[in-house]
């Protein structure tokens, strides 16, 4: 019997929580920050060694938000032989979305279609401190009385365009 079957039978607390996997998805489109420090008529060097920063990836008009989630937790899932069913909680940050009418999470449920139903989570939509908050929620629902035994899945997720200059080297796009 593995450790996760064990928890699930005797649906102890967890005495380790810590990250299991982890999986980055960018996309294949970028542009070089030395390139936008020219087009913009920006100092050399202003984002390149200001910023830190030597390239900007976005997606490409087939790609959205949603997409994007979707293709890291399939990604995870099979790199690192995690079965869906291992799964109870789900949650998702973000300050990008398509209209607002639908979770990411509700998105990212046709993975596990016909497998497991039964996976709580939620959308923390919110700038920088979605991430963290969505890290959050997922160790405070395993250190609770809910955990039913399964993994957590914390996906961060953004497509974050800027047309003001000041900003624009700050944005890109991915997900973790």
């Amino acid at each position: 019997m593995s450790q996760h079957d064990h928890d699930l039978e005797h649906h102890r607390q967890p005495n380790n929580i810590g990250i299991l996997a982890i999986q980055v998805y960018i996309p294949h489109r970028a542009v070089l920050l030395s390139d936008l420090e020219t087009a913009s008529n920006i100092s050399p060097g202003k984002y390149t060694l200001g910023l830190g920063q030597h390239c900007m990836s976005f997606v490409s008009d087939n790609e959205d938000i949603h997409s994007i989630s979707l293709t890291v937790v399939s990604q995870l899932l099979s790199t690192h032989n995690i079965s869906p069913e291992c799964i109870g909680r789900i949650d998702v940050a973000t300050e990008s979305s398509i209209d607002r009418s639908k979770s990411i999470k509700s998105v990212l449920m046709t993975l596990f279609h016909g497998l497991n139903h039964e996976i709580d989570g939620n959308d923390v939509t919110h700038a920088c401190f979605g991430g963290y908050q969505a890290l959050i929620n997922s160790i405070s629902w395993m250190e609770s009385s809910f955990w039913n035994g399964k993994y957590a899945l914390v996906v961060c997720s953004e497509i974050a365009l800027y047309s003001d200059s000041a900003a624009r080297a700050t944005g890109g796009a991915g997900a973790i």
